[in-house]
């Protein structure tokens, strides 16, 4: 029987703020994360029919001899790929290849699939199987979409197999999609639901003993969009995940992304250090709380940010966050404010974008009510390019403060403090679940502290991040590893800042 080869194909990504690219070439990684939705999907083709291949175009490039050798290129992007999306179909359509496509792009924007000839929507738990049963048939539809929200522990474990985990920064896994909360500006309830759907902890330990098999690397991320959207069930899954997590050696460091209520659950935040999460991405958007009221963000006003962002320190947890500025509330002063703000947390990481009105959001239909709409979103809020809508505050007050808040930010001695801050807020009075990952002593550690010094040490700003160095060695020598990464991170913010022309450092 002839197999039918298909071609997985993820387009590339812009350099943004949330690309670390500056930072991968440090480690000696091609990408921050492999394609996860692909790799779940491909389970979904009985091998006795299909040969599935995969090229992630952000590890290497797609040649045209990929594409001709395949029966089918099958996408799956963000609406931030839109660009290498549309040229990858153009280059199947030169080719003489049909294309298939799904994800959050497709499906936020089914009217821009020009030269697509199956749009496969929505979850592709529920979608590609009516889809691989009409091409077995010889007779697949041109549309297939579906807005049941199926069950997370039916489907296949990830294809890791098709990628090379040495090529990325961490890894990614799945626990539950879906938010409880409605928050104006955010596509995730549109696109997975309100109410969160989990996975078992069999399952998500099955996927992890999955990744050990794939000698995948220690640093996991778990890329829920809010990881504690059910307390109830993530509880019950890190009351498992700890005690594997020990049995074995803690073979696994895990970072997720949280709503900011974590911060008033400290069991909850217990079980996440027990069970070896370092890091946590959280959205605290603005200091502002007439604009977190308006935009519905009604969680993060239930306490101070910064005294819900300490307790999640002080537990151990680095706290990256996510800032915007353009809410209608904003007034000239939003700016000192969030540069304060950022200041005061102690946030190195910090992702601070435009409001961007993205498809099927409350946000763009209320902004298309009023006839303030401009243009499509291009997904990437740390762009100028990306307000697509007339916002209150004129443009050009609103686009050079947001360039000074970033050059604020990110000058060296800034980011620097922030880090040495954070390391203050680390706890000293107990162990970690793994303290020894935490250092150097090992052969990847010992290679990243001289590439680190080598890099950075004569870089234009050599002088502050040997200040900082010494600096973190007096506050904490046992946190050697964290440091040492807040600097490669640094690295990539850094650089980008001072390339953008708006944004001279």
């Amino acid at each position: 029987m002839t197999k039918t080869k298909v071609l997985l194909v993820y387009p590339e990504s812009p350099v943004t703020y949330w690309s670390l690219t500056h930072s991968l070439s440090v480690i000696g990684k091609k990408a921050l994360l492999p394609p996860l939705g692909l790799l779940t999907i491909a389970g979904l083709f009985p091998d006795d029919h299909f040969e599935i291949r995969l090229v992630d175009m952000n590890e290497r490039a797609l040649r045209d001899r990929d594409i001709a050798a395949s029966d089918l290129v099958m996408l799956s992007a963000m609406i931030v790929q839109r660009e290498s999306f549309r040229s990858v179909v153009a280059r199947c359509r030169a080719l003489g290849v049909p294309v298939a496509a799904g994800g959050p792009y497709p499906s936020s924007c089914p009217d821009e699939m020009e030269g697509v000839d199956y749009l496969i929507l929505n979850e592709g738990e529920a979608t590609l199987p009516p889809f691989i049963a009409d091409w077995l048939a010889g007779e697949p539809k041109r549309l297939y979409a579906d807005d049941s929200k199926p069950g997370l522990d039916a489907g296949p474990l990830p294809r890791f197999d098709l990628i090379d985990p040495k090529s990325y920064s961490e890894m990614a896994i799945q626990y539950s999609r879906g938010c409880p909360f409605a928050c104006e500006f955010c596509d995730i309830i549109e696109l997975f639901g309100r109410t969160p759907r989990v996975k078992s902890p069999a399952r998500f330990i099955a996927e992890l003993e999955a990744l050990l098999a794939a000698k995948a690397g220690e640093r996991v991320f778990v890329v829920d969009d809010n990881f504690i959207g059910n307390k109830v069930h993530a509880k019950e899954l890190l009351r498992a995940l700890g005690p594997w997590q020990e049995a074995r050696g803690y073979p696994f460091s895990f970072t997720t992304e949280a709503s900011v209520d974590l911060a008033r659950d400290e069991e909850l935040m217990d079980l996440m250090i027990a069970a070896n999460f370092k890091a946590v991405f959280v959205g605290l958007e603005t200091p502002s709380a007439r604009a977190l009221a308006d935009a519905g963000k009604r969680q993060n006003l239930a306490m101070d940010g910064a005294e819900a962002v300490a307790r999640m320190q002080e537990k151990g947890l680095m706290v990256m966050g996510g800032f915007i500025v353009g809410f209608d509330a904003d007034e000239p002063g939003i700016f000192d404010e969030q540069i304060d703000f950022i200041s005061r947390l102690a946030v190195p990481v910090a992702m601070i974008g435009l409001l961007t009105a993205l498809p099927n959001t409350a946000l763009r239909r209320r902004l298309e009510g009023e006839g303030r709409m401009l243009a499509e979103s291009s997904g990437d809020n740390t762009n100028s390019n990306g307000l697509n809508f007339r916002p209150i505050m004129p443009v050009r007050t609103l686009v050079q403060g947001y360039h000074r808040v970033l050059r604020e930010i990110y000058k060296p001695r800034a980011y620097f403090d922030r880090c040495l801050e954070l390391l203050r807020r680390f706890p000293r009075g107990r162990s970690l679940p793994k303290p020894g990952e935490r250092g150097v002593a090992t052969p990847l550690g010992v290679f990243l502290l001289f590439r680190s010094l080598l890099l950075q040490t004569f870089s234009s700003y050599g002088a502050e991040y040997l200040r900082f160095i010494a600096k973190a060695m007096r506050i904490g020598p046992r946190f050697v590893g964290d440091f040492i990464m807040m600097a490669i991170q640094g690295r990539h913010f850094i650089l980008l800042t001072r390339r953008d022309p708006e944004a001279t450092v």
